[in-house]
């Protein structure tokens, strides 16, 4: 077999990314010699890591355990043999939005998206199940995988599988619920981009569980905050306190990383404390507030313990009990425990007034000394700058009173959206504020719900004039019979979702005619792959030689199989995909040429030179960035010679990468 032909091969493993695999292979890039004929030699590995308490073997250990966590950890770690369909009759502009909503289970689709998105990701919102024992759905066998889903959703034989609530009368009440959990966080992190944040909504139930969880998949040193969350008030509820709050759990990628939370200054603080304007000056006509130079929660730090002049010529300086022997503008000391001190240095000080942004105003509430240890007559004020203070945000408090939960309820009511319990749209506004997203971050929301998630990206867009994208995932949970939801023609969750953000966008259109963005989103609905696995009958191999002659599933439409390649090439699904024809046939071109397919069944010998050449043609002019990948249905070639002289003349203009499937 010549070079062209054996590269000609053929893809059928149907997988998303093997993380295992990858795992290994970078095991092996940093420590080569610790594998060998029987595998890895951990006590190599020890030598070569240092026996400083780098391993750890012990029973006995600080963290989180439960039976199942070693299983939870393995599914985490086992790639997809599914595949996510395109849905463009459920879209809303399908050629254009970057936005994608997938409907599927969650743990299957973030497998799936891991090639295209790891690293890639500013910011995840999830509101999981709170486990307080009604709401939380699992299967009776615990199995994450996709026959799972697949039984669920009536897509296969389900053979009695049923569902139950998630009660404490099964005995596993935390351990399914963690369980469940372990292995979507742990996707999550890679997920992540490297300044990138998760904020999580959790109840009482299991906010001790999760933190715990976080801390070993994120790291402690990642953890940011918890934040806690007004989610009514009032109400007489509970025996011993009314619950009024939940939390928010924030974790970051990397901490280092990540720029600190910033939010807005509110109109009312704006009110009350940026009310003075500047009269004269540089800085005319700007708003500013008065800050104290002094304030007696000040740490005792070096070098701010100095004498000021005041206009009248006296001295001052915060109280204390030792002071700077000579008496001078600037003189210091390095202050004890019991000293007050300035905010500032006397350097910055110096410039501060220079620019003319110190005040000294007389009052007899002083509480500054002068030269001969007395209450001076004057405090001493600094400028801040209404402009220069909105440019840098306002550090956000951890508790978060604004956003009830009635909120959600008047937005959903006013969309005609019949959904419980979904979080308010300004809540994860506001924490897509302090995260300080923007341009075109992607952010994503593997337990949607009613999508308020995406909603609120639609908001902020509008509100702010960027691009960001959203990511929403949400499984097909049936309505209840007799519902609201299901009276209105809902029959499952996720159709709630996907006709939540049809409505919103449509209103944030048109309260926001100035602005023009992405409103639409890309539909997509998890599956069984469509490429075959290779599963020999070992009692008749020469039937199931005849029944792969044709790798791909029956049934499945060529746009079908172009986004299962873009999903398992790592190719990010909202590129363009464009289309022309060649001889006849259909060829693609997937993200400005990253990708050529031609999916037609039939490629005699007479067709090979024309499509080759058109192939090149496309490919010299989008001139693609990347190595180029090109793709043929397997059975379409009439023979191997024709296959063979497609490959070598695709080579010979160097497109080395040719596969069929």
């Amino acid at each position: 077999m010549n070079k062209a032909a054996m590269n000609l091969v053929t893809l059928q493993d149907g997988e998303s990314a093997n993380i295992v695999n990858e795992n290994i292979e970078q095991l092996k890039s940093i420590f080569p010699e610790v594998f060998g004929e029987g595998g890895i030699n951990f006590e190599t590995l020890r030598q070569l890591l240092g026996d400083a308490g780098v391993i750890d073997e012990g029973e006995e250990k600080y963290g989180l355990n439960w039976h199942g966590k070693k299983k939870a950890r393995q599914i985490a770690l086992s790639p997809s043999t599914g595949t996510l369909l395109p849905c463009p009759e459920e879209s809303v502009d399908w050629d254009t939005t970057k936005n994608l909503f997938v409907e599927g289970d969650n743990l299957e689709v973030l497998k799936l998206l891991q090639r295209s998105y790891t690293g890639k990701v500013k910011m995840i919102y999830i509101d999981p199940p709170y486990n307080t024992g009604n709401e939380f759905i699992y299967p009776d066998k615990f199995q994450d995988n996709l026959d799972t889903y697949l039984k669920y959703t009536g897509q296969i034989d389900d053979q009695g599988f049923k569902l139950s609530s998630n009660t404490e009368a099964s005995g596993r009440k935390h351990t399914n619920w963690l369980s469940m959990m372990y292995p979507r966080l742990k996707i999550s992190q890679a997920l992540l981009r490297v300044d990138g944040v998760i904020f999580i909504s959790i109840g009482n139930d299991e906010h001790a569980n999760l933190k715990k969880v976080c801390d070993e998949i994120f790291g402690e040193e990642n953890f940011i905050a918890s934040f806690s969350r007004m989610m009514k008030s009032g109400g007489a509820k509970g025996k011993f306190f009314t619950p009024n709050i939940d939390y928010i759990l924030a974790y970051a990628k990397n901490v280092n990383e990540l720029d600190g939370f910033r939010s807005e200054i509110p109109q009312e603080q704006i009110k009350t404390y940026y009310n003075k304007i500047e009269v004269s000056g540089a800085r005319k006509g700007e708003s500013y507030g008065e800050e104290r130079l002094y304030k007696a929660s000040l740490d005792a730090r070096p070098n701010q313990r100095y004498w000021i002049q005041c206009p009248d010529g006296s001295f001052v300086i915060p109280p204390g009990n030792s002071f700077p022997s000579k008496v001078s503008e600037g003189e210091k000391i390095i202050p004890n425990s019991d000293d007050g001190v300035w905010k500032w240095t006397y350097t910055t000080y110096k410039d501060e007034l220079d620019k003319g942004n110190i005040v000294f105003k007389e009052t007899s509430t002083s509480a500054l000394v002068d030269e001969r240890n007395n209450q001076s007559k004057y405090n001493i004020y600094n400028k801040l700058w209404l402009t220069d203070q909105q440019e840098k945000g306002k550090v956000p408090s951890d508790f978060i009173g604004k956003y009830e939960n009635r909120q959600s309820s008047a937005e959903l009511k006013e969309l005609g959206i019949p959904f419980d319990f979904a979080k308010p749209v300004n809540l994860i506004r506001y924490l897509l504020e302090i995260a300080r997203t923007k341009g075109d971050d992607i952010i994503l929301d593997f337990f949607s719900g009613s999508c308020s998630t995406a909603h609120a990206v639609f908001q902020q867009n509008a509100y702010d004039s960027q691009h960001r994208r959203c990511i929403s995932v949400q499984l097909p949970e049936l309505t209840p019979d007799g519902s609201e939801a299901r009276k209105l023609g809902f029959a499952n969750i996720a159709d709630i979702g996907k006709e939540r953000i049809r409505r919103s966008a449509k209103k944030i259109v048109i309260e926001n005619p100035g602005y023009v963005g992405d409103f639409g989103f890309k539909a997509f609905k998890l599956a069984s792959s469509s490429i075959k696995a290779w599963v020999p009958n070992r009692d008749d191999l020469e039937e199931t030689l005849l029944s792969h002659q044709e790798h791909l599933i029956e049934g499945r439409t060529e746009q079908d199989v172009l986004y299962e390649l873009l999903i398992k090439r790592g190719i990010d699904l909202a590129v363009p995909v464009e289309s022309k024809i060649v001889s006849g046939k259909n060829i693609y071109s997937i993200g400005y040429g990253a990708l050529f397919v031609c999916l037609d069944e039939s490629i005699a010998h007479g067709d090979v030179e024309m499509i080759a050449q058109g192939i090149l043609k496309w490919h010299e002019e989008l001139s693609p960035s990347s190595q180029t990948h090109v793709f043929f249905r397997d059975s379409a070639f009439i023979d191997d010679v024709t296959k063979t002289n497609m490959a070598a003349i695709l080579e010979q203009n160097g497109i080395t990468h040719v596969r069929s499937l």
